[in-house]
């Protein structure tokens, strides 16, 4: 009653305590995180929930694997995937509520926040990634940046605008990742855009920048979004460490040939050097525009056997035994996800599976969450949860629990208003270790 009273006396109110509360911060079980966002919408039935009872109209050619978890099994195709299964947490009970927007359900899965089939491109009023969160709340040691995207801005479509749910949204464009644009595996990988100018020394940078500063204060300006983004691109300009980190070339041939000589392997891979030197969150979105990769409506099992699992499996469990050997797993949670699955039933138009929504799987592991764990369950043809359905709503709360981010964080936009960053989902205890 004495803080009641004094609360009040000093003009507090009930929701602001309340408020100040629930917006304490959680003890982070993970320093850093690395999303691979396999985006169009992988086949869970395919993958991580084979369903072998089932008819051939459901079940599809590949045949299930056991897993390092007695009793779990994988498709066929995800050999290596399968014996790194006893350090991860297996969703197959998440669903939602958009299943023809690739734009609205890659958003739905990366903010939690979903707007139904109300597609298009990036707003500045979407809610923000989850690197851009994290940025804010927990900014990393060092010049470096918070947040990475590569190594695509993921199109909806074609030509389209790009997809929402990887930018600053309406915490301002200074908390959009910095972009990778360019092929990891190409063998003249490099972002001189890090690297001062040839005529250009230390010194001489620094008066520049003084001098900049000078007249901003002269003219009374505010740091306004150019400002940010201004300040960011001098950290990057004077950055060893993210310097050193794009320096993939670096790497022994061994480690580079086991993630995967493509585009995607290595940008897996430059992940890991990225999180290695400190930035928060990596997040690669596995396509050039949302049709192009994971979107198999048709030649769905030809494409996932000989293209998409294999670069899938090696990047992944590569990437898991070289975070354990490096000591970084425990502080490290990766998230394997896209933003919805197939249909159980196989389409007559080329043997492909469609948007499914209604029941997908995804896979968390290291930072925080249990290994050799299965939550929920999907029905007999992998059409529907059976067992503690969660939301996206619910991941993306799990995900901001372990990197110590409350869910129910209220953040502003540049307005002042006030936004609460997750209030739809709850994280999910059962996966937490």
């Amino acid at each position: 009653m004495l803080q009641v009273g004094a609360a009040s006396y000093l003009g507090l109110n009930l929701p602001t305590l309340l408020r100040a509360d629930q917006s304490r911060p959680t003890t982070a079980t993970a320093d850093a995180c690395i999303v691979i966002f396999l985006n169009g919408g992988p086949s869970h039935l395919d993958m991580w929930d084979p369903k072998p009872e089932a008819p051939a109209e459901i079940r599809g050619e590949f045949k299930p694997i056991p897993t390092s978890v007695p009793g779990v099994f994988f498709g066929e195709h995800l050999p290596k995937f399968a014996r790194q299964m006893h350090r991860c947490t297996l969703i197959r009970s998440a669903h939602h509520s958009v299943n023809n927007a690739h734009a609205a359900a890659v958003y739905c899965a990366l903010t939690g926040h979903d707007r139904g089939e109300i597609g298009g491109g990036a707003r500045p009023d979407d809610y923000p990634a989850i690197g851009s969160v994290v940025g804010l709340q927990r900014p990393p040691h060092g010049a470096v940046v918070p947040h990475v995207l590569l190594p695509f801005v993921t199109k909806e479509g074609a030509g389209g605008p790009p997809q929402p749910g990887f930018f600053g949204g309406w915490l301002g464009k200074p908390h959009d990742p910095l972009i990778i644009l360019k092929d990891p595996n190409a063998a003249d990988f490099g972002l001189p855009e890090l690297t001062l100018g040839p005529d250009i020394d230390p010194d001489r940078f620094d008066a520049r920048k003084a001098l900049e500063a000078r007249l901003a204060a002269t003219r009374n300006r505010t740091r306004d979004d150019l400002d940010g983004i201004r300040a960011k691109a001098y950290d990057l300009l004077t950055s060893k460490a993210m310097r050193e980190a794009v320096r993939i070339d670096r790497e022994p041939a061994k480690v580079r040939d086991a993630y995967g000589r493509n585009i995607y392997g290595q940008s897996v891979l430059l992940s890991r050097r990225l999180i290695e030197a400190g930035v928060r969150v990596a997040c690669v979105s596995w396509a050039p525009d949302a049709n192009a990769t994971w979107d198999t409506h048709g030649n769905n099992f030809t494409k996932l056997k000989n293209e998409l699992l294999p670069q899938l499996d090696a990047a992944f469990s590569t990437l898991m035994d070289d975070l354990s050997d490096r000591g970084l797993l425990e502080r490290t949670l990766v998230c394997v996800m896209g933003d919805f699955g197939r249909t159980p039933k196989i389409n007559g138009q080329g043997a492909g599976r469609d948007h499914w929504n209604f029941c997908y799987s995804l896979v968390l592991a290291g930072g925080g969450v249990k290994g050799g764990y299965v939550h929920g369950a999907s029905d007999k043809i992998g059409a529907k949860p059976s067992r503690n359905p969660v939301t996206p709503a619910d991941v993306i709360a799990t995900i901001y629990e372990c990197l110590g981010v409350p869910h129910d964080l209220e953040l502003h936009d540049r307005l002042a208003r006030p936004f609460t960053l997750c209030p739809w989902g709850k994280p999910i205890r059962e996966v937490l270790s």
